[in-house]
């Protein structure tokens, strides 16, 4: 009872906060969104800038709270912490050990939509990383694949001129699909690259 009152509490503050940027994100970035997300799923997105996670809930909308998986490290950031402990689940994914396994089969339990971004970090040219492959095998949840197309700089450079903003939401996909024709005697690790590269492919294509 308690737990679910906690995340009723964290779905209104959530419709809130979303509700309040709202506006202004979609008048900063004169935003529009072509496609509906699934009704369950992994939200996957190439990740660009910090402007990525808002301009995602707000195209969600405030009702579909997305619960993003988010790093450790995030926590040590005075203005990120208190949104990351109310709103994500967070784990360590260098050492990605028994706890985060739990916290994150309790948020694919309880929430409808998960984020997370292949690249694991804003850097421009990082790879994707192998873990959103596997916590899509993990929790038994298709993709939902997004992409952020800016037409301008993005992140906005100077910091006052943002640039027009589309959100383009593709229809869901299973890890299964990825892995279509690749030999059945690969190496893990070298399964998990090649899926890697196919998700992000198919993040870019939209």
């Amino acid at each position: 009872m308690l737990v679910w009152l906690l995340e009723r509490i964290r779905d209104l503050f959530y419709a809130l906060l979303v509700g309040l940027a709202t506006p202004l994100i979609w008048g900063a970035f004169r935003l529009s969104v072509k496609g509906r997300p699934a009704s369950r799923g992994l939200v996957v997105a190439p990740h660009r800038s910090y402007w990525d996670i808002p301009i995602l809930c707000v195209a969600f909308g405030p009702f579909r709270r997305i619960v993003f998986l988010a790093r450790h490290g995030l926590l040590r950031n005075p203005a990120f912490a208190p949104f990351v402990w109310g709103f994500a689940v967070v784990i360590n994914r260098e050492e990605f050990g028994p706890r985060d396994f739990r916290k994150t089969m309790r948020a694919a339990k309880r929430a409808r939509w998960i984020g997370i971004f292949p690249e694991g970090t804003t850097r421009p040219g990082a790879k994707p990383k192998p873990g959103a492959i596997r916590f899509a095998e993990l929790l038994n949840l298709p993709f939902i694949p997004v992409r952020i197309v800016p037409h301008g700089n993005y992140p906005p450079r100077p910091r006052w001129r943002f640039p027009k903003v589309e959100v383009r939401i593709g229809q869901p996909f299973t890890v299964e699909d990825l892995a279509q024709g690749l030999p059945q005697d690969l190496p893990k690790p070298e399964r998990y690259r090649v899926l890697s590269q196919r998700l992000m492919e198919r993040l870019l294509s939209l």
